[in-house]
């Protein structure tokens, strides 16, 4: 019986000839990543007793949430992990001029096909589209891999989803995976390991197939991948000269469910508060007021996100009762974006830039919501109380989208604008 992606990998970092779904097994972890979370990693890690962490060259830490830090908490959690990385010898440490942790593991080479990869936070599945099994785990166990390199994982069963068909104009991947959520549900793919294939996949660029793999992990997905292609070798092996092995399912793999999808029609898509999946075409929503709009996270900070919102900013100018907030998701997309004028375009149109993190994705600061206050965002999460109160709202939307709405000051159709 042929084997999907997920399990081959798995076997791989068990030591096993094959494995099953459902099984329990314990793996060798190629690389671990935790943000400002390792001050807790490092109370746990404590616990068990090790003086030393396993393999200081296999363990990357990467501030970007609160950053710079905006409380004292936060500073004292950030000098006490730089102090444990020096006593460590950990020399993949990323202060808080380099960016947001899943945007840095690709720039810095960390992500490879075939690797197991896990991270202290739920949006690690971003690596997947580089063809890792890049998975989320807490505190408790990212301790238990900084002492031994190893971690149980049960073997998830697999999921694959086909996309066809040429996107239409002001329609991006964004709009595709929310679309996908919206169908499966919050939960389709509980602890699941899902694959992506189709045409559509294909002619995404490497920077769209991570946002199908960030955004997966909003239907529950264990491990989101993107068998490796050409883009995704010539990508890679521009960022690292470190060994992998691109690992791909067999013609006979098992799946425990094949979903199809025809993009050719899609319209821009839009989540609505306060969940992932409570999915609408723009169409539906059109009009919603909007009083601040964010462009950026781990999930549209790219490059090309900035691109395609600058094209709506660059001759207009952003609404008088929108707050606009820019967040390229790395110093090296802010580099590029300054380069091309991008930022320009963004600061002649009234937007705020602020620099690569996490901020306001997560409520942290740079952009808290007050009570009532509605906002449009190219980020991941709409919960209740997301990004600041809870009588506040957020919806979901690509940057295009969050850009044509910061103009007209309500949710708006980006095909219009970009005509």
């Amino acid at each position: 019986m042929g084997k999907t992606i997920a399990e081959k990998i798995l076997a791989k970092k068990a030591g096993r000839k094959d494995v099953q779904p459902g099984e329990i097994v314990t793996c060798r972890v190629d690389l671990a990543m935790s943000h400002e979370n390792a001050r807790l990693v490092m109370r746990h890690f404590d616990k068990i007793g090790v003086d030393k962490v396993w393999d200081p060259d296999r363990i990357v830490i990467i501030f970007d949430h609160r950053v710079p830090a905006e409380s004292e908490i936060t500073a004292i959690g950030q000098k006490e992990i730089r102090e444990f990385v020096k006593s460590q010898g950990i020399k993949h440490f990323y202060d808080i001029n380099v960016g947001i942790c899943h945007q840095v593991l690709a720039e810095k080479g960390f992500s490879r096909p075939g690797i197991l990869l896990v991270g202290t936070d739920s949006h690690t599945t971003t690596a997947g589209a580089f063809g890792a099994f890049a998975t989320g785990v807490g505190a408790t166990d990212m301790a238990a891999v900084w002492a031994t390199g190893e971690l149980w994982l049960r073997v998830p069963e697999t999921i694959k989803i086909v996309v066809n068909g040429e996107l239409p104009t002001g329609v991006y991947a964004k709009d595709v995976i929310l679309h996908i959520i919206g169908k499966l549900g919050a939960d389709g793919a509980d602890y699941k390991a899902v694959e992506f294939y189709g045409e559509t996949i294909t002619r995404m660029s490497v920077a769209s197939r991570m946002v199908m793999s960030n955004l997966s992990m909003e239907m529950g997905a264990k491990a989101a991948i993107i068998p490796p292609d050409d883009k995704t070798l010539e990508y890679v092996q521009s960022r690292t000269s470190c060994d992998y092995e691109p690992i791909y399912a067999d013609d006979d793999a098992q799946y425990v469910e094949t979903y199809e999808f025809d993009v050719a029609n899609l319209s821009p898509q839009v989540a609505c508060p306060h969940s992932v999946d409570n999915v609408k075409p723009i169409e539906e929503v059109e009009g919603i007021k909007v009083d601040q709009a964010v462009i950026g996270s781990c999930t549209n900070g790219r490059l090309e996100d900035l691109i395609e919102a600058a094209k709506i900013l660059s001759t207009r100018h952003v609404h008088k009762d929108v707050r606009l907030i820019v967040i390229p998701a790395s110093w090296e997309v802010y580099r590029q974006a300054l380069k091309q004028g991008v930022i320009e375009t963004f600061i002649n149109a009234g937007a705020v830039i602020i620099n690569p993190g996490c901020g306001p994705c997560l409520g942290a600061h740079q952009g808290v919501l007050a009570p009532g206050e509605v906002a449009i965002a190219s980020t991941n999460r709409n919960f209740q109380g997301r990004m600041g109160s809870p009588d506040s709202f957020v919806y979901l939307a690509s940057p295009a989208t969050v850009a044509a709405s910061a103009v007209e000051g309500k949710i708006t159709d980006p095909r219009r604008l970009l005509r």
